[in-house]
């Protein structure tokens, strides 16, 4: 497919490596030389330097023969009139926008059609809606939802104390006391499919895939802290604060943001009444104290510096602060990122790529297309969700009568009200969601690729 991105930034290259990757040919678009000569040298992709908005641009940049644009520059309204340009010059073309100014929410919906929208894509509100539902069940570093909520893969790290160190997978269920399945373990930075005999260490990561209903009994029984977050501190006031601070005050979380901007603290004062907002500086130890940093039961560092994010989650970790959630605009280099205590890591440009990449394959594949897409173990493995329908093979025949692809692996099978972890017995049908992950390099465009 030709595929046109607007804006050679973060989510703007992440998105060309991703989709070059999967042999689509891209044309990025930007006003910054230096930014595109750089990305023509690192991935196989094509670059038209100029104003993204402009309609010479966007010709030479192929518009009238392109499938799918993609505006993601730093500017919402520059992403806008990029769409709509594109789509007057080829209205078969579909288009995806990053609008992440709040006062534009309700006007993209209600004039989507006339900006010619196909999606609009909001990070920072992304972002804020993931640390919401971690603040939820504060033991687990990720939480990745299918099924329309009644199915997760979480994330847990197995320290030298944890209960689950040196048990095999086998002993598993004894241990937790729920049927459980791990779906993924990261041992020394290298993702695993681990089988039966395989046996937990301290340092994995591990990524488990259990009925909602189930993640409680797991957390108790594992004695790790299930209480949700009454209080909460967010370090920085930026847009996914802010989204942050809404949605945690209309739940009657009690919140307090802690920003050196004193324009912008008196902006978050006027928007968020039921919010406590202070003007200081996040990273000054005294500061915190007096705030009551003691007394919160999380802190979430979201700064627009990954650096100060890092450093206030450290001290918030070596104060004993129940839970700590760190934002991070960069986080390819895992190794570095995993020797630290920072809690659970969120990367607002990979949770808006994940919705993009799902789209793009759905766009390749009307029928039997992704319902959802989650990368796990560090982008090492993918867990995607399916609706079997009529199309699909192999419906009511079990699941150990099947060949199925190499690292590929049937992790649930929700069934209306009632979700398993599936064994050799059972079988799927129509109407059923299923959540398949997959560590191969082969893309799962449809639920039919899973069968050799």
């Amino acid at each position: 497919m030709h595929i046109i991105i607007a804006g050679d930034g973060k989510v703007g290259s992440n998105l060309a490596r991703q989709l070059s990757a999967e042999n689509h040919d891209i044309t990025l678009i930007d006003n910054n030389h230096s930014v595109l000569s750089a990305s023509v040298e690192r991935m196989d992709v094509m670059a038209v330097h100029g104003n993204c908005a402009s309609m010479d641009v966007l010709l030479q940049a192929g518009v009238k023969e392109a499938e799918l644009l993609i505006a993601a520059t730093s500017a919402d309204e520059i992403n806008l009139l990029c769409c709509t340009t594109a789509h007057g010059i080829n209205p078969k073309l579909h288009t995806i926008a990053r609008i992440r100014n709040p006062e534009y929410t309700e006007q993209i919906f209600a004039m989507r059609n006339v900006f010619a929208l196909s999606m609009s894509i909001n990070p920072e509100k992304q972002a804020a809606t993931e640390i919401a539902r971690l603040l939820k069940y504060p033991g687990f570093l990720r939480r990745d939802t299918f099924a329309k909520g009644r199915v997760e893969i979480v994330e847990l790290r197995i320290d030298a104390s944890h209960k689950l160190c040196d048990v095999s997978l086998a002993d598993l269920p004894g241990v937790v006391g729920c049927k459980v399945l791990v779906c993924a373990v990261l041992r020394n930075g290298t993702a695993v499919a681990p089988g039966g005999n395989f046996v937990l260490r301290e340092g994995d990561r591990i990524f488990v895939t259990a009925p909602t209903q189930n993640l409680t009994t797991l957390l108790k029984n594992l004695g790790v802290l299930t209480r949700r977050a009454r209080r909460v501190t967010l370090c920085g006031g930026g847009r996914v604060s802010y989204y942050l601070a809404s949605q945690l005050d209309k739940e009657g979380v009690a919140v307090q943001i802690i920003d050196n901007d004193y324009k912008r603290c008196v902006e978050l004062a006027e928007q968020l009444p039921n919010v406590s907002v202070i003007h200081g500086d996040a990273t000054d130890q005294n500061l915190l104290e007096v705030e009551g940093l003691a007394k919160c039961d999380a802190l979430v560092s979201l700064t627009g510096m990954d650096e100060l994010n890092m450093i206030i989650s450290l001290y918030a970790k070596s104060q004993g602060i129940p839970q700590v959630i760190t934002k991070l605009g960069h986080a390819e280099n895992r190794s570095i990122i995993d020797s630290l205590a920072l809690g659970s890591i969120v990367c607002p440009k990979d949770l808006c790529c994940n919705n993009i990449i799902r789209y793009v394959r759905a766009m390749q594949n009307q029928t039997g297309a992704a319902i959802s897409l989650h990368t796990i173990a560090d982008g090492q493995a993918e867990a995607v969700e399916f609706l079997v329908d009529e199309h699909t093979l192999h419906c009511d025949t079990p699941l150990k009568e099947l060949k199925l692809k190499p690292n590929v692996l049937i992790a649930c099978i929700s069934q209306g009200s009632k979700t398993e972890i599936p064994n050799g017995n059972s079988t799927f049908r129509k109407g059923d969601y299923l959540v398949v992950v997959t560590s191969g390099r082969g893309i799962l465009h449809q639920l039919n690729d899973i069968f050799a």
